[in-house]
């Protein structure tokens, strides 16, 4: 299956959030996707599998709990893709971080600089 095939459904990607904040249990990724969702745990299981025989996300056991973490590998198909793109937004970007310093020059520049006067402290 294609990456974008995987993180196109949006249950696996909320999945891959919780697991970018670091490793969790079955019952742990369940219940929040249940609360937000109003999907059965038999769904959210299909979903942590998917992620998982796809390399998004590998388990680990310990006892009868499941623990579940995400897998960066795929997600670098998807960042060769987006690199493709980065272009298009990159120079915004550095124009918006331009405007930002400006914006926080004007901040700090003293509301008392009349020529003659000194700049009096609060």
């Amino acid at each position: 299956m294609h990456a974008f095939d995987i993180l196109g459904d949006p249950v696996r990607r909320r999945i891959l959030e919780l697991l970018a904040d670091g490793e969790q249990t079955s019952g742990a990724i369940t219940e929040i996707i249940r609360a937000e969702f109003g999907i059965s745990q038999p769904a959210v299981s299909q979903h942590l599998r998917v992620l998982r025989e796809n390399g998004f996300a590998s388990v680990r056991a310990e006892g009868a709990r499941r623990f579940y973490a995400v897998e960066a590998g795929p997600l670098s198909e998807i960042d060769a893709w987006v690199d493709r793109f980065r272009r298009f937004w990159d120079q915004r970007l550095d124009a918006l971080e331009t405007e930002l310093a400006r914006g926080r020059r004007i901040t700090r520049k003293p509301a008392n600089d009349e020529p003659g006067r000194p700049n009096e402290e609060a």
